[in-house]
């Protein structure tokens, strides 16, 4: 019955072998996913899956396989479900109500306001102007509008306003081996490339022996060279989560693509700007989490460092201490990124939004000013212009 869908899983790389099959039709046939959709993905999952690399292809090949399965006989609610009616308390302005809406005025301020408002708020409110909660235009809350607050219980963006998020924040992490969207990507990131012979010499040197042949008087005399390897190292810090969704699959390409290009790669994620820790894998941030002090003292200056994002967030979490929508950071995010681009001869940063948006957004041309003009887009001719500024 499930053959298909395990065929479609090889298909889509995921080593999915007989016995691991064998393994689901037991636990199928034990009664412990029942009727159950969900419980039915989680057994699987747990079944067929053995590296968490490959939890995001299972999901994709999941999703389109059983696109259409239902779990049966599921009993009708008595109840609105909660999200419906939160979706229905939604504050909906026109652009010219939008515009009457006035900020606190300032990062200072809205931090001194959000203190007071926990201090002195007992309960829940919605559609109000002050208080924390919903479909208002307070500062704080969820699914409002203001021109410049904290989101709170709020699952995703809607205005790309807040300048704070107090939620827990989950990405997923780049698949480095998703087929590539275009092969230039990948030649245009050959020309950082500077081959050396290095390790063990296990490669035959024809000239050479032919010329130490003939010296020995035509004994042949073998001679071996290391092989070529490209020593060019390369530490990619990427920006993930937020408003990058929209740019995740040409950043998976990229990423794809430096994978296979370099053989001395290091990378790890951060959110919309660096702070005092990076993490490597984002199902297992909290484990993953590395200072940054830390990297930059294990990856010497040699590397060529390469950001990442769409550098689209508030300005303060560029220019404040405390201005990370994810925590309170002690340090302002451009001291953190003057200490990268310090320690590291060669950086740049590769932009996915369009050059012609750049100039309509504060926090790009802040960070434009911070890489010294060195942030290029993510196109064929703008790899190609940062792999020239990398090379010199």
């Amino acid at each position: 019955m499930f053959a298909p869908f395990i065929l479609a899983l090889r298909q889509a790389s995921i080593p999915a072998s007989i016995t691991e099959y064998l393994a689901l039709l037991g636990a199928m046939q034990a009664g412990v996913a029942e009727y159950s959709i969900e419980d039915f993905y989680y057994l699987s999952r747990a079944a067929l899956v053995k590296d968490e690399r490959h939890l995001d292809r299972f999901d994709r090949v999941f999703a389109t396989y059983f696109r259409a399965l239902e779990t049966p006989e599921a009993p009708a609610p008595r109840d609105l479900p909660e999200e419906w009616l939160r979706r229905l308390a939604e504050k909906l302005l026109t652009p010219a109500e939008m515009a009457q809406v006035q900020a606190l005025g300032g990062f200072e301020k809205l931090m001194e306001t959000l203190r007071q408002r926990l201090a002195e708020q007992q309960g829940r409110h919605q559609g109000g102007s002050k208080w924390i909660g919903t479909a208002g235009t307070s500062p704080f809350g969820a699914y409002g509008y203001n021109p410049e607050g904290v989101r709170i219980g709020q699952a995703e963006s809607r205005h790309r306003r807040a300048v704070k998020v107090w939620d827990k924040r989950e990405f997923r992490d780049l698949d480095d081996a998703a087929e590539l969207g275009s092969r230039t990507l990948k030649l245009a990131l050959r020309r950082l490339r500077r081959f050396a012979r290095q390790g063990a010499a296990t490669e035959l040197d024809l000239s050479g022996t032919v010329r130490a042949t003939a010296n020995n008087a035509g004994h042949l005399d073998l001679k071996l060279v290391a092989e070529r390897h490209n020593a060019v190292k390369v530490l990619l810090l990427l920006d993930i989560g937020g408003s990058m969704d929209e740019h995740v699959r040409v950043c998976q390409d990229l990423f794809s693509a430096a994978r296979s290009e370099f053989k001395h790669l290091e990378y790890y994620y951060f959110h919309n700007c660096p702070y005092e820790r990076l993490w490597r894998s984002n199902h297992r941030r909290a484990d993953s989490e590395l200072p940054t002090e830390q990297v930059l003292r294990t990856y010497g200056p040699d590397y060529k460092l390469i950001f990442v994002g769409d550098a689209s967030m508030s300005p303060y979490e560029i220019t404040h201490p405390g201005g990370s929508v994810e925590h309170w950071n002690a340090e302002a995010g451009g001291v953190w990124l003057q200490r990268l681009t310090g320690h590291y001869r060669r950086s740049a940063w590769l932009n996915p939004l369009a050059a012609g948006r750049w100039e309509h957004s504060m926090s790009v041309g802040v960070l434009r000013h911070l890489m010294q003009g060195r942030m290029f887009a993510m196109t064929l001719a703008g790899i190609e212009e940062m792999t020239r500024e990398l090379a010199r």
